[in-house]
């Protein structure tokens, strides 16, 4: 379920939920997020289709866990001693990942305009989530000094999600390495020169 509670009913088994999120990530891989059904999954992941129901509401939200352990496993959190580093290394990955899973991540975003339960799990679990990871990279840009006390770290955040995004939906330009490059330099020369649009006023 959405807050991490077990539904009633017998104990995970964590092979069968592994094998499913497996199953969900290659039927999102051939077929897409419109092509994904709670049939397709349970036969690949060789499970009953009441299994999956056991631990998911609906195809929106195993597919929305699928890509949690993407992001888990492929998005460092680095800490290279520099803003502009950690920054750099964070984007690529983050901006990597969107060839393959960008389909995902659009047909997940068109479902949470449809479905306000699902919205609210969408933005809690994996929006607030990636906001997190971001979040702790910024931390220890504060912790070191190199971002100025009063900066509107939300902000900064809102930049880098929002070139994301907007790119992701309109695709105007390019989401790679030489954006990712871009955004980190432009960031970290923002907050290192005291850049008002990064820093409140009091």
């Amino acid at each position: 379920m959405a807050d991490g509670t077990r539904r009633p009913g017998r104990p995970r088994s964590e092979a069968a939920r592994l094998a499913i999120l497996e199953a969900t990530h290659d039927e999102l891989v051939e077929h897409g997020y419109g092509g994904l059904t709670m049939e397709r999954i349970a036969a690949r992941a060789g499970v009953g289709k009441q299994t999956i129901y056991r631990w998911w509401r609906s195809k929106a939200e195993v597919a929305l866990d699928s890509l949690l352990n993407v992001a888990a496993e492929g998005i460092p959190i680095p800490d290279e001693g520099d803003l502009g580093a950690d920054l750099d290394v964070f984007l690529r990955h983050t901006f990597g990942m969107q060839g393959s899973e960008g389909p995902v991540l659009m047909g997940l975003l068109a479902q949470s305009l449809l479905d306000r339960e699902f919205a609210d799990v969408f933005r809690d679990r994996f929006l607030a989530g990636r906001r997190a990871a971001l979040s702790e990279v910024l931390d220890h840009a504060v912790a070191r000094g190199e971002i100025p006390a009063g900066t509107d770290l939300v902000l900064l955040q809102d930049m880098v999600y929002g070139v994301l995004w907007y790119r992701l939906l309109f695709r105007h330009a390019p989401l790679n390495d030489d954006t990712a490059r871009d955004l980190a330099s432009l960031i970290a020369r923002s907050v290192r020169n005291g850049n008002n649009c990064t820093v409140r006023t009091v």
